[in-house]
């Protein structure tokens, strides 16, 4: 099982972060999560893999205000999960209770898992992103708060369905947390109060990249056509599994461009394609380059790249009348800045504001356990909902070659897979690849995706 370090390269496993101040307040002095109870908040994992241990990590990191400890585990391969809850035993001890009898296997066993907790309690829905609409609409039915980890769905259909189970969410009072963990980074946001003053001019342009190495997929062999074995590497070489490669990895950054215009793009032009000489068996493109365009004509440049030997970054920059200012940088961390003009120089960094003393899963954590303690409002699937819309007007905009409009891709009857709610270890893969193991990749004029 790989990425049972709990965060491995996408988290920085939590340690000493119990002197946290954000949320600091609520601790000890909060209304009962459960009436009449402990007050202990109770934890389901469904889905645990690398970033659903991640998570569990991140809620635990929580314990300074208030009990809370991982309760029931749920996912379709068993051998896994107890892998996952070895990791986690180990590393938190009695805060990982999850007896044998707690923990689920089989595509119904969301629901068990699920129905074990109580109202306050939190359902983390961290599987592959195929199968979320379904999971989030369980928990908010049986009123269970929600955690989802992005990406939230691969496809328009799944998009409108959990944007559905949001709105049920907000009749109810549930909470829905959802993993773009940099809107609650508070070095961003005093970027962000720095913009909205005036003090760097008229924002024009938004630029974000996440430029990395080659990551292709190679020939699985027999594996290439079972469903289940599709779930396994097809995180983000499949489109229906994880949305693929562009879209689970660049999802932070097209959210941090549209929290920086305060809107969502009306249009996209996009252009896409792949290295010379690609072996890639699964069903990405090498290069995305997207141009975003706004309501009021401002665009946003954000590009997707996977390449050897060729320049690394993974950063988010802001460009003003007056001065350009970074917004993100070094993974996830805030690496938040304003230059003096417009160059982008570490010699000509005019300010920088506290940088942020925790990770911002840290921070999305203590915001949410926070709402719950004291009751707040917190919803936040909508705006991350949107946030996927957008990224999936790009990565259709690089696949068709042209440009896709909002309304195109909000509207779009499209499913990757048409039947979720009867999927069983019997079913048949949404894909398959060739006798040589090839997935079939998007060819401008030949794709469809919307």
């Amino acid at each position: 099982m790989k990425d049972l370090s709990l965060h491995g390269n996408r988290r920085q496993f939590l340690t000493g972060t119990s002197a946290l101040a954000l949320g600091a307040a609520v601790a000890g002095q909060v209304p009962a999560v459960h009436a009449g109870e402990d007050n202990t908040i109770r934890l389901a994992l469904i889905g645990c893999g690398g970033r659903g241990a991640g998570a569990v990590g991140d809620a635990l990191s929580t314990r300074d205000m208030g009990p809370i400890k991982l309760w029931a585990m749920a996912d379709i391969d068993q051998e896994r999960m107890e892998a996952c809850y070895k990791a986690l035993r180990e590393k938190f001890g009695d805060d990982i209770d999850v007896s044998p009898e707690r923990r689920f296997t089989g595509f119904d066993g969301y629901k068990k898992a699920i129905d074990l907790l109580r109202p306050g309690d939190i359902a983390m829905c961290t599987t592959r992103a195929y199968i979320r609409p379904l999971h989030v609409e369980y928990a908010v039915s049986r009123g269970i708060n929600v955690f989802m980890e992005k990406p939230f769905a691969p496809d328009p259909v799944g998009l409108r369905r959990l944007l559905k189970a949001g709105e049920e969410a907000e009749k109810k009072g549930v909470k829905i947390a959802a993993g773009l963990q940099c809107r609650h980074s508070p070095a961003r946001a005093a970027l962000i109060e720095k913009i909205n003053s005036g003090e760097l001019g008229e924002l024009i342009c938004v630029r974000a990249n996440r430029l990395g190495g080659r990551s292709w997929l190679g020939n699985v062999g027999p594996k290439a056509n079972s469903f289940l074995e599709q779930l396994k590497f097809g995180r983000i070489h499949l489109f229906w599994v994880g949305s693929g490669h562009f879209a689970d990895y660049l999802i932070h950054q097209i959210d941090e461009c549209c929290w920086l215009m305060g809107s969502w793009p009306v249009s996209c032009h996009g252009m896409g394609g792949r290295e010379v000489g690609s072996t890639d068996r699964g069903q990405n493109l090498d290069i995305y380059s997207l141009e975003y365009t706004f309501a009021d004509g401002r665009k946003a440049f954000c590009g997707f790249r996977r390449a050897l030997n060729a320049h690394n970054e993974f950063a988010t920059f802001v460009h003003c009348s007056k001065k350009a200012g970074q917004f993100s940088g070094d993974v996830h961390a805030a690496t938040v800045h304003i230059f003096k003009d417009q160059r982008i120089d570490k010699n000509n960094i005019e300010w920088s504001p506290t940088p942020d003393q925790y990770s911002p899963w840290v921070y999305e954590w203590r915001d949410f356990i926070t709402s719950i303690r004291t009751d707040r409002p917190h919803n936040e699937c909508k705006r991350a909902v949107y946030s996927d819309f957008a990224t999936l007007m790009g990565r259709a905009a690089a696949h068709y070659n042209r440009i896709v409009t909002w309304d195109e891709v909000f509207n779009s009857q499209f499913q990757f897979c048409n039947n979720l709610d009867q999927l069983n270890y019997d079913s048949p893969p949404p894909v398959t690849a060739d006798e040589n193991g090839y997935f079939p990749a998007p060819v401008a004029g030949q794709w469809t995706e919307l």
